[in-house]
């Protein structure tokens, strides 16, 4: 067992919960708020969903650009051990 798989599967439990458990809360403050209309609390609750859409999809595309760079570079690096191989392992003398 992998014990750092381990570790980032109890970190993203903890920080789902932790969204599961604030977006209750907030619900239940939109919910019990008397002064606030409905409609301005359908408004608000829009407005909360599409800033998670977006914040999902900006740490999504944030991810996928730090793991393209981190691919190239193996292949960068994959291409120099094979350059320094070929150099070092032929015989031109």
């Amino acid at each position: 067992m992998n014990p750092t798989r381990s570790d980032n599967a109890l970190i993203m439990f903890f920080n789902g919960a932790a969204v599961v458990v604030a977006y209750a809360m907030l619900g239940l403050s939109l919910y019990m708020s008397p002064d606030v209309p409905l409609s301005t609390k359908g408004y608000w609750g829009i407005g909360i969903l599409l800033l998670t859409l977006a914040l999902v999809n900006f740490v999504k595309y944030r991810f996928d650009d730090r793991l393209s760079e981190d691919r190239i570079m193996r292949i960068e690096e994959a291409k120099n051990e094979k350059l320094l191989s070929d150099y070092v392992g032929d015989d031109k003398i």
